[in-house]
């Protein structure tokens, strides 16, 4: 079996040594370990130290991606180098390279096709209050949309199958820790979690501008993949919630216009429940034609799959991405072959 381990960059010139230093060459049930750099459009020397360091494969953008496509062109990297598990790490040395052996223990034994490592940020020093509080909410809320029990969804530490790799399509341009959880829950991608050590914060995320901004970003990502998983049972609710406020109004105007004599007015209420109630209905319809369109969304996503084996059966070369050039160094990735 082949182990590749892919760390997405973004200028981290400072930290990666450190990083690659504690990764493992050798891992009991790999025959073969690789390292591959995905390198973000960094404007430092990110990408001539990884060589300089011993990375095994590069891919680099010619300009800023984002990390979703980073990390998306990384499990397409590594599928088509053969990989058969994928661990994914970050960059700034956040994680203890020795927990790898940790995060692969449940796929080698079967149990699992997605791995994530629990960071235990309860019990982190160089967390804030309100970070631990916003990282349980957002977990929580995260395990109720993908019905898995994943304690950190915000983890980078992760293990994948090369199945589940195949399986995963990233759409948004944020980050992939959220969207990735989700859709292996809804698409009965085996998951679990297992307790990970980490090392103290070298360096503010690159990631988000504020908290603020993060929070915003991640209830975003979360509402639209739950919607698309989802989306009858969103509109459904939504429905209810505009509709019982209609019933409301129509109540309110009948109990004035039924209790007392002569003319009640109240006539807006009468307006604005019809108006609700108009729209609750067109919510149902939305629904009912949004999940007609999750029916033909999974269609596309079996065949995306199916087009992928193809591509790992022909042996095709992971030098673009969605039709995109993957950067400046995909000579260098094709060398690397």
């Amino acid at each position: 079996m082949k182990l590749l381990i892919q760390i997405p960059c973004l200028n981290e010139e400072a930290t990666l040594p450190a990083t690659l230093a504690d990764l493992p060459r050798q891992l009991d049930g790999f025959e073969t370990v690789e390292w591959l750099v995905i390198d973000d459009g960094s404007t430092d020397g990110t990408a001539d130290l990884a060589r300089e360091c011993g990375v095994h494969h590069l891919v680099r953008f010619p300009q800023r991606k984002g990390l979703a496509v980073a990390f998306q062109a990384g499990l397409d990297a590594a599928l088509k180098l053969g990989a058969d598990v994928i661990v994914n790490t970050d960059a700034d040395n956040q994680y203890d390279a020795r927990d790898i052996e940790t995060l692969v223990a449940p796929i080698l034994a079967g149990e699992a096709d997605m791995v994530v490592g629990d960071r235990q940020v309860r019990n982190r020093e160089d967390f804030s209050r309100v970070k631990k509080l916003l990282q349980r909410a957002g977990s929580s809320v995260v395990r109720r949309a993908s019905a898995t029990a994943v304690p950190d969804a915000t983890s980078g530490f992760r293990a994948y199958t090369s199945e589940a790799a195949l399986r995963l399509n990233v759409v948004s341009r944020f980050s992939y820790t959220l969207e990735t959880i989700i859709q292996a829950g809804r698409g009965d991608i085996a998951v679990t979690h297992v307790p990970v050590r980490t090392h103290p914060t070298t360096r503010e995320s690159r990631l988000f501008r504020s908290t603020g901004q993060y929070v915003i970003r991640s209830v975003e990502t979360i509402l639209r993949i739950f919607a698309m998983y989802e989306p009858l049972r969103v509109f459904l609710w939504l429905a209810v919630v505009f509709g019982a406020a209609g019933i409301a109004l129509f109540g309110r105007f009948a109990w004035f216009y039924f209790a007392q004599e002569g003319p009640t007015g109240h006539v807006q209420s009468l307006v604005v429940g019809a108006v609700l109630l108009v729209f609750a209905v067109q919510l149902v319809v939305l629904g009912v034609l949004a999940d007609l369109l999750r029916a033909n969304r999974v269609l596309i996503e079996r065949t995306l799959h199916r087009v992928r084996k193809v591509e790992l059966e022909v042996g095709v070369r992971p030098d673009t991405l969605a039709g995109e050039q993957v950067g400046t160094g995909s000579r260098q990735f094709r060398e690397d072959l």
